[in-house]
């Protein structure tokens, strides 16, 4: 379900999931965050706030945010994130 999520808001365009796309990778991006106590805030924020996110050629865009308000199915995305 995560995992569909994902690829039907967009998050697969620029993310795979363990191959670098135009952002970091899903394992990543998990590698990055597991064990930190605020880690699941930290996403949720980066996936429902827009703010801008840095490309390797230094240019600048907002994040793309992420649709859904069920806090469910964005916990759900989370917690699959991380486990990778």
């Amino acid at each position: 379900a995560a995992e569909a999520l994902a690829k039907k808001e967009g998050g697969l365009k620029c993310h795979a999931v363990d191959k670098k796309k135009e952002g970091a990778s899903l394992k990543e991006i998990s590698a990055k965050y597991k064990g930190k106590a605020d880690a699941q805030a930290t996403l949720l924020r980066h996936m429902t706030a827009g703010d801008k996110v840095k490309f390797a050629d230094g240019t600048e865009e907002e994040h793309k945010v992420i649709k859904t308000q069920d806090k469910a199915e964005l916990s759900n995305l989370i917690a699959w994130i991380l486990s990778l």
